[in-house]
């Protein structure tokens, strides 16, 4: 008898609501999986005991038992739980699925209109130029794709958009053949935002054409090596699942161009390759710097028992470990390794110390404004002289060292030598630093255009003057070895989180950018015609969502990170922003808000609004006064109480049709309605994935009783498509996915005017049924691969409007499903 796995899935997910290790139910549903086991061989969980720790043994003992008990029966299995998806070779077939549909789509001849903005760009996360090829680069970008200039960035040209992915994680051309070039998907830096890949690609052709080489399970790739003379030998550092243990991390080397792989360096499940370096006169030494790279929805990532600094002399057959002078082991963090061209024997690496530097002064904050506990060490510079022997610091600690990762040091960790001079050194954090004298003293590279958040490097290696820079902001470059800086603004790599509109003529879009504060622009704009400065700052900052005042296009609610929601009277410039923040009731925890925290305009009455914490709030007064209408919304379970806000609510929506019929989605995969207005809240799961993060939910503007749900697996590596709808309050669910290849879904919207047509946006586009839901298709063309995070559908105009996380604002005209 083989297990029902829907069965399954609801223990396992019971089991963990219960309190055990999500780590348990995680990798036991992924073995029972992969190995179909029956029941009578469940006994084989046990061969994970690493992942046992801190549990009762008797009580791992009892699930098992209940496991075992309730495997052989049905009862369950009507709530008909989707299974998740967590393979890599799935992803892949999604990805051909969604070509064929984007080729094939009948609504081909409605095309997709770039809107901008292009006075920014995004976060930049590698770089690579061929050597013999001075105005030549490539650009690896968070979740823009990969582009390519011929002109030093007058112009861009993007050339892998229909990659499966728009995260880019390392690039990197061969020095034999610069026609060659790798490009590794997945950010390896650890964001809010930071998206998985799917392996490794190669170009023989300077990015015309592109074929996958493998390793598609890494997710994140954080460095691509080209051997210098061998253009068969590549070496790739992989730093694995961001959320979830895998074993496809490490070193990998190839001899055949990529056909086959070998992982030569590797520590476990929960430890990747950072970083990566070849000695370019003796290509037989390489180090690399392994990090335990994992994190929690809850919590930043911490080290672990493993990584360090490991170096090969045999061209990574073997390999050992070198740390001597190097903080110990579970207190440093994410490592970058550098070596000086000019004279081998000297190597850098760049530390993020965890050892503690002092306590926190009373009501101290850190960068996002939480409490802080102890104060680290930071950012540390270590220098070996006899090629990786023994390590001294160099760096002198103070305020300049300090400040260099803020408080994220896992998010950067570059440094790089000057190849001609190997005692100038520039290290990457939220400043620029550089050192002339051999990493003692660091001072900050600014130039107005020189944006924050450095993560990538290129110095000429025939004239050191000559620097490309890649940051948050995209691509600078110098000609003066730092002095001053070009801006290169044109790059459309920019994060949108969210899309609001008014009712301006022409329509205005708002949103908020990662790293770059929230924006406005008119619908109408096109890129390279109008004036950028077209689009302009306003009210909220890089994580917010934004809501106009139908009655009053002057009103302009946004908010900061974690909830900090405030209201803006345009009419009054910087003064008319006014704090509404709810306030905690007296003696209960802190408000807990997420990184973007929903609130909406009631349909019913502009001035009442609402805003999710772990509670719902509600004013009637725009915002001047709250009152709490339910109890804490999530599991709010103590062991998911970390530094970063969980456990809250993701999703709102009150009913267009009945006033106080809401609906409150979480990030920890809860969902409740109300009927009257907050008085009782009921939970609607029946039917639904558990545990699995809320993207969105909508209650439907055509029928009472009918409402939408989309969820995201992305924080448990599950990729499945989450798309539900209730014609009954959400007493009971059906999904109505079928059709769209691949998730994670973010959002849906019903059409303002059609109530058969819906919109879906993931991972990979945009999807669009025209009856009900039955039937899916690709919506549009002339869209790249990408990250659609909000979308919108103007009432008025009939324009759908979407929000991408890494290719800016598109517009679509959708009159026609309207008529």
């Amino acid at each position: 008898m083989r297990w029902d796995q829907n069965v399954l899935w609801h223990f396992l997910s019971t089991a963990e609501n219960s309190g055990y290790d999500l780590r348990i139910i995680f990798l036991s549903f992924r073995y029972l999986h992969s190995e179909n086991l029956p029941p009578s061989k469940m006994h084989k969980i046990i061969l994970f005991p690493a992942f046992y720790e801190n549990q009762d043994m008797k009580k791992v003992s009892l699930l098992i038992l209940v496991l075992l008990l309730f495997g052989t029966t049905s009862k369950v299995s009507s709530q008909n739980y989707k299974k998740p998806v967590f393979d890599a070779k799935t992803r892949l077939a999604w990805h051909q699925q969604h070509l064929e549909m984007q080729k094939n789509t009948p609504h081909g001849k409605l095309k997709w209109r770039h809107i901008g903005p292009l006075l920014m760009s995004g976060r930049v996360t590698d770089l690579a130029v061929p050597h013999d090829k001075p105005h030549t680069f490539y650009v690896a970008s968070a979740s823009g794709g990969v582009w390519k200039t011929e002109n030093e960035g007058t112009t861009w040209q993007p050339i892998f958009d229909d990659a499966p992915s728009g995260s880019v994680g390392a690039i990197s051309v061969d020095p034999s053949n610069t026609d060659t070039v790798w490009v590794g998907f997945g950010e390896a830096n650890i964001f809010r935002s930071s998206m998985s890949g799917t392996g490794v690609y190669r170009s023989d052709d300077g990015g015309k054409t592109w074929s996958h080489k493998g390793l598609a399970d890494s997710q994140h790739i954080a460095r691509i090596v080209v051997h210098p003379q061998n253009s068969k030998i590549v070496y790739v550092a992989a730093s694995g699942h961001e959320y979830t243990p895998n074993k496809q991390r490490g070193v990998f080397k190839t001899t055949d161009g990529g056909n086959t792989w070998k992982k030569v360096l590797y520590e476990d499940e929960m430890t990747g390759a950072i970083d990566l370096i070849i000695n370019p006169k003796d290509p037989n030494v390489l180090y690399a710097s392994m990090w335990h790279r994992i994190r929690r929805p809850w919590s930043d990532p911490l080290p672990g028992p493993g990584g360090g600094i490991y170096k090969s002399t045999d061209g990574g057959d073997t390999w050992k470990l070198i740390t001597n002078g190097l903080p110990k082991r579970g207190k440093a963090g994410r490592m970058g390794i550098a070596l000086a061209a000019s004279k081998p024997n000297v190597v850098y690496v760049l530390v993020d110390n965890h050892e503690i530097a002092r306590k926190a002064r009373p009501g101290e904050l850190d960068s996002y404004g939480r409490p802080r506990k102890d104060v680290l060490k930071g950012a540390q510079v270590f220098r070996s002289n006899d090629a990786g022997k023994t390590w001294t610091k160099t760096s002198t600690d103070g305020r300049t060292m300090t400040r260099l990762f803020s408080t994220y040091g896992w998010v950067f960790g570059q440094i790089r030598v000057d190849p001609n001079d190997e005692n100038t050194t520039y290290i990457m954090g939220v400043p620029l630093l550089r050192s002339t004298d051999g990493g003692k003293k660091y001072e900050q590279l600014y130039y107005r255009g020189l944006h924050g958040d450095h993560h990538a490097m290129w110095i000429n290696p025939k004239n050191s003057k000559h620097i490309i820079n890649g940051n948050d902001g995209g691509v600078n470059i110098s000609y003066d070895g730092g002095k001053t800086w070009k801006d290169i603004d044109n790059l459309p790599l920019v994060q949108f989180y969210n899309v609001a509109v008014d009712n301006a003529r022409p329509f205005n879009v708002y949103g908020s950018i990662q790293d770059n504060n929230s924006w406005v622009g008119p619908s109408n704009h096109r890129p390279g015609v109008h004036p950028k400065t077209a689009w302009k700052r306003t009210a909220g900052g890089e994580a917010s969502y934004h809501a106009v005042d139908p009655d009053n296009p002057n009103i302009l609610y946004s908010e900061s990170f974690y909830g900090r929601i405030q209201r803006t009277d345009l009419s009054k410039g910087r003064r008319g922003t006014k704090s509404i923040v709810p306030r905690a009731r007296r003696g209960a925890p802190p408000l807990r808000g997420q990184w973007l925290a929903p609130f909406i305009i009631s349909p019913h009455d502009s001035k009442t609004i609402y805003h999710g914490m772990q509670y719902v709030f509600k004013s009637t007064n725009r915002g001047d006064s709250w009152t709490r209408i339910s109890d804490d919304l999530s599991y709010n379970d103590p062991k998911k109480r970390g530094n970063i806000s969980f456990q809250t609510i993701s999703s709102l929506s009150e009913s267009p049709i009945k006033a106080g019929l809401l609906y409150a989605g979480t990030d920890d995969g809860r969902v409740h309605v109300t009927k009257d207005d907050g008085k009782s809240w009921k939970e609607i799961l029946n039917g639904l994935p558990p545990k699995t993060w809320v993207s969105r939910v909508v209650a439907s503007k055509y029928d009472e009783g009918t409402v939408y749900l989309t969820k995201n697996g992305k924080r448990d590596n599950d990729f499945q498509v989450y798309v539900y709808r209730s014609r009954d309050y959400g007493e009971t669910w059906t999904d109505i996915s079928k059709g769209i290849p691949g998730g994670p879904v973010n959002v849906i919207k019903e059409d303002p005017k059609n109530k058969n047509v819906l919109y879906v946006g993931t991972d990979l586009g945009v999807y669009v049924s025209t009856d009900g839901a039955k039937t899916w298709n690709v919506l549009g063309t002339g869209l790249p691969i990408t990250f659609v995070h909000d979308l919108v559908i103007h009432t008025r105009d009939g324009v759908a409007v979407i929000a991408t996380h890494g290719r800016g604002m598109f517009t679509l005209n959708v009159r026609s499903f309207q008529k």
